[in-house]
């Protein structure tokens, strides 16, 4: 009975020392926290040629650089990342993700690192619609577990539209592109980088709906230390000049907050 005792306790032992936590040990004794992004929305985040890059990637690689601790990249649909938060898969989140009073239910910010906006986007050469008022009858794409998701189905019953909702941002694009949806509701710099880019038969129109916000994200409650690293590694990139470096890098022009 007392040998079977000490092999259920190193059984527990090794159960409880697997249990996932806030970090994990690299091999040189730091510290690796587990950062989720959503690789399908450039210039934020993308996969080009085997690599992840983008101002998000670009961002957190500098603050981890500058505050002493390691990250491993984990990429997932947007819609997924504050779920794998809450699972304990995941101890930061960096993914273009607006700062709301919803999501502040469930995760903690850091201060603000860059000022978006939603914005309508419409097949090259319609004429038809410039503002929200012009969607009685049309049907607006989004993408799923986003502001223009939530901004869309807020909106449909009141000005009479259907939403569509994708996984990700190419789909949608494709959708209104090739005539299946009339328009989409998306961030601004994002869709203003894939028309620049890609010219994906599409064009920007009216005014932006809001004034967005993008944050880093830690669970609530947890990784306060970690969220105060992350704050000051924002705030020295931004004061260094570094921060402006990444801005024109994939935007093409200096920004300040």
């Amino acid at each position: 009975m007392k040998k079977l005792g000490w092999v259920c306790l190193l059984i527990l032992s090794l159960v409880l020392s697997g249990c996932g936590g806030e970090e994990t040990s690299s091999g040189d004794g730091g510290k690796v926290y587990r950062v989720g992004i959503d690789t399908t929305y450039p210039p934020f985040e993308f996969e080009e040629d085997g690599e992840y890059k983008g101002i998000d990637i670009d961002i957190i690689n500098a603050i981890a650089e500058s505050q002493d601790f390691k990250i491993k990249l984990s990429p997932l649909d947007f819609g997924g990342i504050i779920p794998a938060m809450q699972a304990g898969e995941l101890d930061l989140a960096i993914a273009g993700m607006s700062i709301t009073d919803e999501r502040k239910k469930t995760v903690d910010f850091s201060e603000p690192y860059f000022d978006a906006g939603l914005t309508l986007v419409v097949k090259k050469g319609n004429k038809d619609i410039k503002t929200i008022d012009d969607l009685k009858g049309k049907t607006v794409a989004v993408k799923k577990g986003t502001t223009g998701a939530t901004f869309a189905q807020e909106h449909a019953d009141k000005k009479g539209f259907k939403v569509a909702q994708f996984n990700d941002s190419p789909a949608m694009f494709q959708e209104v592109a090739n005539g299946n949806a009339d328009v989409l509701i998306e961030d601004y710099p994002v869709i203003a980088y894939a028309i620049a880019k890609n010219d994906p038969g599409l064009e920007i129109v009216g005014e932006r709906l809001n004034g967005d916000q993008y944050g880093i994200a830690v669970l609530k409650g947890e990784n306060q230390d970690l969220l105060k690293k992350i704050n000051k590694g924002l705030k020295e990139l931004k004061e260094n000049g570094q921060y402006d470096e990444i801005l024109k890098k994939y935007l093409g022009e200096s920004a300040t907050q």
